[in-house]
């Protein structure tokens, strides 16, 4: 069992009414890594991390957002929903103070959980605090959620992914693409619509997270969360570290994963026996 792809660790978790989440989970030592995918996305975003942690012996959980993937969908989404079933899923794994690695619009759901429990550290990828909403970002997912969703696999629009992805493709980025296509169904994109706008300055509720080990990661040709974004939030967080792939595109696990996860492997054995930040 070695294959988040094969779904074999897959399992349907029944966090709250009729929300039911599709969860990925294997056991293994502590701190635990918790992956939270972005907007549109799904757990298989975070293949090759998840499959590194399995074989490192880490214990691991990823899982669909609510509404994402094979997730149920909810009545009505936000950020704060979010915090708030990442805390069940995690208490009903019995996981404490965990690593969390989040990518783009994941990343605001990682930070509020993190400045309300105790964790170990945060990775956070192609995404930060706020500045989150290109200018052509709300037009563009309007366009997609109406009738773009239902086209996008034609040739034309194909070229608007490959402007997006900015990368050359790679049996990684390949695969990627196979296991998260645009989604058809209309749910992921009225929750795509609760992370715009998000600013963590003005949810800040206390300084723990000044406490917290960071990891940012950019890519150069991300045309949503470029360097200086990545260099706003190292400077918030005194113990952060930003590390920058010029080469990179918003889907930086995916185009470089070798990289990634040796970057994600430094982080764990700098900070897994760390003392954890009190509340």
């Amino acid at each position: 069992m070695s294959s988040l792809s094969s779904m074999d660790t897959a399992q349907t978790v029944v966090l709250r009414q009729s929300v039911r989440l599709r969860v990925a989970y294997t056991p293994g030592t502590a701190p635990a890594l918790v992956f939270l995918h972005g907007g549109l996305g799904n757990c298989l975003n975070w293949r090759s991390q998840y499959e590194f942690a399995q074989h490192q012996g880490w214990e691991a959980l990823a899982f669909d957002l609510a509404g994402h993937g094979a997730s149920a969908g909810d009545r009505r989404y936000s950020v704060g929903r979010y915090r708030r079933d990442l805390t069940r899923l995690l208490h009903h794994f019995h996981i404490h103070a965990p690593i969390l690695c989040c990518h783009s619009y994941g990343v605001p759901i990682g930070l509020e959980w993190a400045q309300r429990h105790a964790i170990r550290g945060l990775i956070v990828i192609a995404g930060g605090t706020h500045n989150l909403t290109p200018w052509w970002e709300v037009p563009a997912l309007k366009l997609l959620k109406w009738s773009g969703r239902h086209w996008w696999h034609h040739p034309q629009v194909q070229q608007l992914r490959e402007w997006f992805t900015r990368s050359p493709q790679s049996p990684p980025l390949a695969q990627y693409w196979q296991d998260c296509p645009l989604p058809r169904h209309l749910p992921p994109y009225q929750a795509f619509e609760s992370f715009w706008g998000y600013n963590f300055l003005t949810h800040r509720k206390t300084d723990r997270l000044s406490q917290v080990p960071l990891l940012i990661i950019t890519g150069g040709r991300d045309p949503m969360f470029p360097y200086h974004l990545g260099a706003e939030v190292a400077a918030q967080f005194p113990h952060s570290q930003h590390l920058h792939f010029p080469s990179a595109s918003h889907a930086v696990m995916a185009e470089l994963p070798e990289q990634v996860n040796a970057a994600i492997a430094t982080f764990v054995h700098t900070h897994a026996s760390h003392a954890v930040p009190q509340l």
